[in-house]
């Protein structure tokens, strides 16, 4: 027996939308329909990202730091940081250290927040619009890098023509 040998099924949203119609017994008729169904897949999605990790989001990132800088943006985009380390050198020579995750309470607490050297800590305030980390002790030269893994927001759900940002494994969980 032949099989096709290939691996890309998908459904755009226009499919998904009618495929759940008529999972229920009823048709697509409407704009109306097509926008309350993409609203509630772009609510589902949200949902999804707040109940944990969801692998295909994890993104690595960079942030090269600047010196006698504490605060720094990250991209809109971040749900939460998984792990981030601090990376000095580059290539055979570099070297990646661990830097520890701390609440707003205990930042809050240090009592030296000005100081300089090596950053060992990272707040990270996601209440704001644009989510930011704040780094203890401040950077105090160039030489470092910011480098951090990341939950990624998933992708709106679209006007229609594109496919979903979710594997495919997840498309009967989306239909219903």
């Amino acid at each position: 027996m032949t099989t096709t040998n290939t691996h890309n099924f998908n459904l755009d949203l226009n499919l998904l939308v009618e495929e759940a119609f008529e999972r229920c017994g009823a048709e697509l008729r409407t704009g109306y329909d097509l926008r309350t169904a993409t609203r509630s897949l772009n609510l589902l999605t949200i949902e999804w990202a707040n109940r944990g990790i969801n692998l295909w989001t994890v993104e690595q990132a960079t942030i090269p730091l600047v010196q006698d800088t504490a605060t720094y943006d990250l991209p809109t985009t971040t749900i939460d940081l998984i792990s981030q380390v601090i990376r000095t050198g580059t290539g055979t020579t570099q070297s990646d250290i661990t830097i520890s995750r701390i609440s707003n309470p205990t930042y809050a607490s240090i009592p030296s927040k000005n100081d300089t050297g090596r950053p060992i800590q990272v707040y990270i305030d996601r209440q704001a619009a644009v989510p930011k980390i704040t780094l203890w002790p401040i950077p105090n030269d160039g030489s470092y890098t910011f480098v951090y893994w990341f939950l990624k927001r998933i992708d709106d759900a679209g006007t229609g023509v594109n496919t979903q940002h979710i594997p495919f494994r997840f498309l009967p969980c989306m239909v219903a």
